[in-house]
């Protein structure tokens, strides 16, 4: 479950440069020239595979998770009696089935309409995306499912460095600090990206 998670969490950092990259590109010819490039790669292709499959398994880890907690406590969670314990923590399926809920959305909308019209020229791939984008509702849709992101890795983030046992007095502040900064800028960064170009392109 960590080491999916945390693959997961180096994934998002690539994923939102690249989309920083190419939806502030103004031809969007750097786009198109990117989406071509990863279809036609088979190492882009063997990573692709590599992050369906530690995402189907991260979803598989964490229902059977749940299970066992519900079966164990007879009841949602086996933290939810913790009176220090936060809303992610008590709610980390609930969020990652939201999430997942977009993720099926998202990758409706992107992989397979670009993957249809992956022999379109570049301007035009891009002009899909930026169509998307200016959909009110998908635009809506997407900055609430950032701050669904946003409290599953508030959670997750230190959670993963917990369960691998890299606990210590001097690091897991360090830790810590850094899982709320990156649930933070990484969910803020994508929930811009529609935003701007609903707004501004």
């Amino acid at each position: 479950m960590s080491l999916t998670g945390l693959f997961l969490i180096l994934f998002l950092i690539v994923h939102l440069t690249i989309n920083f990259t190419v939806v502030f590109n103004d031809d969007g010819m750097l786009f198109g020239e990117l989406v071509h490039m990863m279809e036609s790669s088979p190492l882009i292709k063997v990573i692709s595979y590599v992050l369906y499959l530690s995402i189907l398994l991260h979803i598989i880890q964490a229902y059977l998770l749940y299970l066992q907690n519900r079966k164990a406590k007879g009841q949602k969670y086996k933290i939810s009696t913790r009176a220090n314990a936060t809303f992610a923590s008590k709610n980390m399926t609930l969020l990652g089935s939201l999430i997942l809920i977009f993720l099926i959305i998202h990758l409706l909308d992107f992989f397979y309409g670009l993957k249809i019209s992956h022999t379109l020229p570049e301007e035009a791939l891009y002009d899909e995306v930026i169509h998307v984008y200016k959909k009110p509702g998908y635009v809506v849709l997407y900055t609430v499912s950032m701050i669904f992101l946003a409290l599953h890795l508030s959670q997750g983030f230190q959670s993963a460095f917990q369960t691998l046992g890299l606990n210590h007095r001097k690091y897991t502040p360090i830790i810590k600090f850094l899982g709320l900064v990156y649930s933070i800028i990484i969910p803020l960064g994508f929930a811009i990206i529609p935003v701007y170009v609903y707004f501004f392109k």
